[in-house]
């Protein structure tokens, strides 16, 4: 069968690589830089994301809509959690109601949706999934063991994404809580780059699993107010990528709130943004805002927002932790 798969960064490559373990599937990447499609048709590589890594021959590239998506049985949107109404709106032409599973992480900035409702409605589709939880792209790359929470709208899309991503290493833990899922994707991000100022400031360990610990009660009462169920908390979704996303550079969201602790330079914080794309950063407006709006009071959210977005001192972050009741 043919998977399409919308988007080139890390995360896409990464999906790829496990969807074409399967060699009865033909996987079709879909890119915006025509230089993507030049290259690796070329060498079959993309070295600026992943250097001398060589794809699978069943992984195909294409700059077109109409080629990504003609006759395909299955699409994954991996693009920036921004840009996803936006490819949405270029699919409509040549989208007809194919199951759909949302890779992406975070929230649209405008409507304050969660992205299965952004792309059920600019699509007209109930085919939705999603998926989120504890893989770096790189380790999927690797095909080191890894695991993912799946949530959907029906059980026929749920089913027809586990049946193809789900391999020997890689495991797919199916939740009825498709909005709490979507949430905890979205605010381990914000909390990974509190965690990243933290080691910036030279805290230890402690200090982070300390914050670590505070934000899971936060995060179990955003869930709550904001739709999702308290004991998503425990999926693969919440704990588990919170743990990951917090305590490793290999995490853009930790690496970008590490660079805020350990250095005063501002045009050096902006640089990292417009060479990295930062989840968390384009989230934690997105959620700061829809707390904002739904009259919900998280402290800590509210202080990382001050950090980061106003340049408030990173070091109340620690004072704050130490005074929360």
């Amino acid at each position: 069968m043919k998977i399409t798969v919308m988007g080139t960064g890390a995360y896409s490559l990464g999906l790829a690589n496990i969807l074409a373990k399967n060699d009865k599937n033909t996987i079709m990447l879909w890119t915006e830089k025509k230089e993507n499609v030049l290259e690796f048709n070329k060498k079959h590589q993309l070295n600026s994301i992943f250097p001398n890594v060589t794809f699978k021959d069943n992984i195909t590239i294409t700059d077109s809509y109409e080629e990504a998506l003609v006759n395909t049985n299955l699409i994954f949107l991996v693009t920036s959690a921004k840009y996803i109404y936006e490819v949405c709106k270029n699919m409509q032409k040549y989208y007809h109601n194919t199951p759909i599973c949302i890779a992406s992480k975070g929230t649209d900035d405008k409507t304050l949706n969660p992205l299965s409702n952004v792309v059920k409605n600019t699509l007209n589709t109930k085919n939705v999934a999603v998926i989120s939880g504890p893989t770096f792209a790189i380790d999927l790359i690797h095909e080191e063991p890894a695991a993912l929470a799946l949530a959907g709208l029906n059980k026929k899309t749920i089913n027809l994404v586990k049946k193809n991503l789900e391999c020997n290493t890689l495991k797919l833990r199916v939740s009825k809580d498709i909005i709490g899922i979507q949430l905890c994707g979205s605010i381990k991000n914000i909390i990974a780059i509190a965690a990243g100022i933290l080691k910036g400031l030279g805290y230890s360990e402690s200090t982070q699993a300390f914050l670590i610990n505070e934000s899971l009660h936060d995060m179990k009462n955003i869930l709550y107010a904001l739709g999702g169920r308290k004991k998503t908390i425990l999926s693969f979704a919440g704990v588990g990528d919170l743990l990951l996303t917090c305590s490793s550079p290999k995490s853009r969201n930790y690496s970008f709130g590490y660079l805020i602790g350990s250095t005063k330079n501002p045009q050096e914080i902006d640089e990292y943004l417009q060479n990295n794309t930062v989840e968390g950063y384009y989230t934690l407006n997105s959620v700061y805002k829809m707390l904002q709006k739904k009259g919900i009071d998280i402290p800590l959210i509210t202080l990382i927002n001050d950090i980061v977005c106003h340049h408030q001192d990173p070091k109340m972050l620690a004072t704050f932790l130490i005074k929360k009741p």
